[in-house]
């Protein structure tokens, strides 16, 4: 594991999202962890996490772009990232991503979870 717990387990969740890996991805949040996707609601805990990621349709991948890291303490850490979602069909949305980190058990896993869609007409 790379001194850096924002690129390990962003780079093991973009596999994940790109496999279409439903259960890998819900792995990487913490039991209680909060998440705020495109919809409406914030939703709670790694059931609902893997029911959020079933409805993305399969054909969709992610690329990645670390922006900044923090760590607080040695439990603790987050940072932003830039996230482009895409098809083959040529759909795609650019999102920022702000995630917390938490240390569980010697894995580093998202404790908060949240995109904004990145707007340019403002």
């Amino acid at each position: 594991m790379s001194r850096n717990p924002m690129h390990d387990l962003l780079g093991r969740w973009r596999i994940a999202f790109d496999g279409h890996e439903t259960g890998v991805m819900a792995s990487l949040f913490t039991t209680d962890a909060v998440f705020q996707g495109f919809g409406p609601t914030v939703i709670s805990g790694r059931e609902a996490i893997r029911g959020y990621y079933e409805a993305v349709p399969d054909n969709r991948s992610a690329d990645v772009t670390i922006r900044h890291v923090y760590k607080i303490g040695e439990e603790v850490a987050g940072g932003f990232a830039d996230v482009t979602f895409n098809d083959l069909a040529g759909w795609e949305v650019a999102v920022h991503l702000s995630l917390v980190l938490q240390l569980v058990d010697g894995d580093w896993l998202i404790r908060q979870y949240h995109v904004s869609q990145v707007m340019t007409d403002h």
